[in-house]
């Protein structure tokens, strides 16, 4: 009876040390899972479906934030000051991949920072000239992405303008000058293409919500005949604010991305930001799987569209000829 009683309380003791145990090592499973660094511009709201995206790239590959990778997500909110501090902390807390989709100064941010850690970018220039890889073909380096052409797309973005508005002589362009590389290559390609069209631009700049109010108060006292809003992520992120004003201003518009439209912007032409976003979250999920950024070629998005918002143009009592709506992708009435 003694040594049954001696194996029951080691029994006792052993199954207590069990229970202890469990948590203790589901714990360290769910400490030990990969970090993935998310970092957009917009707010948690406005980020809201283009981080749904990513994470469906993500699950594409066989990871399920919460059950084997943690996403961190970091939003700018316009804030590109914020980039160098950012980078430097999560280079500091090895996490496994940054991914900045949509988001230049993000990915140059990080690739000053690291020339280890995996960097996943969308970007709108040529990621050569930008520095982020060798080749597209062979990136090289700790880099890859997605090219999203928003630089290349300025030139068909302002024909569509002018064929929506064909009297119009003067076009404002709104810039981000805190986003410079976007800046300075969608004005060189505003100069190139506005005379071929016989257009002349008036640039305009903003950087903060202020700055954006200040610009659409020249706007209204100088009176051009249509305005551009360059593809920039602090900009998305304040199209409610842009397609309001706009509309107050009665200006015809015209942006990078559908989701200005979608706010109650006029038109837009542009990539697929949403598929773009997918696409960052599948090569993540790659290279969490193993693959190395240098050997992933960057893909160049081919999915673009073409949006009219038929009732803003009503209320700006503007009449969309029947062959630009015969193009369009969509026509939201």
């Amino acid at each position: 009876m003694r040594i049954n009683h001696l194996r029951r309380r080691e029994f006792i003791t052993v199954l207590g040390g069990a229970v202890v145990a469990w948590p203790l090592a589901a714990h360290a499973q769910q400490q030990a899972l990969p970090v993935v660094a998310f970092i957009t511009n917009g707010s948690p709201d406005d980020s809201a479906p283009v981080a749904a995206a990513f994470r469906k790239g993500l699950n594409e590959t066989g990871y399920v934030e919460g059950q084997n990778v943690t996403v961190e997500y970091h939003y700018l909110e316009g804030h590109y000051d914020r980039l160098p501090a950012l980078a430097a902390d999560l280079v500091r807390r090895q996490v496994a991949v940054i991914a900045t989709p949509a988001n230049v100064p993000a990915a140059l941010a990080a690739k000053a920072a690291t020339a280890t850690i995996p960097i996943v970018f969308g970007v709108s220039e040529n990621p050569v000239q930008l520095g982020l890889v060798a080749s597209f073909a062979r990136p090289g380096g700790n880099a890859t992405g997605i090219n999203f052409f928003a630089g290349e797309l300025v030139a068909k973005r302002l024909r569509l303008l002018h064929d929506l508005v064909p009297k119009a002589v003067r076009v404002a362009v709104l810039l981000n000058p805190a986003n410079a590389a976007i800046a300075e290559s969608a004005l060189r390609a505003m100069q190139e293409a506005a005379p071929t069209i016989g257009l002349k631009i008036q640039i305009l700049s903003a950087t903060t919500i202020g700055e954006i109010d200040a610009a659409f108060a020249t706007l209204a006292r100088e009176r051009p005949d249509a305005l551009f809003v360059a593809a920039d992520a602090f900009f998305v992120s304040r199209r409610v604010q842009l397609a309001n004003v706009a509309s107050r201003e009665r200006v015809p518009a015209i942006y990078s991305n559908r989701d200005y439209v979608t706010a109650g912007g006029l038109m837009s032409y542009g990539t697929d930001l949403t598929d773009t976003y997918r696409q960052v979250g599948v090569y993540t999920g790659n290279i969490l799987k193993g693959a190395k950024p240098a050997d992933l070629a960057v893909v160049q998005s081919t999915k673009f569209e073409f949006v009219v918002n038929h009732q803003t143009a009503r209320a700006l009592d503007i009449e969309v000829p029947t062959g630009l709506l015969g193009l369009a992708d969509e026509v939201i009435e």
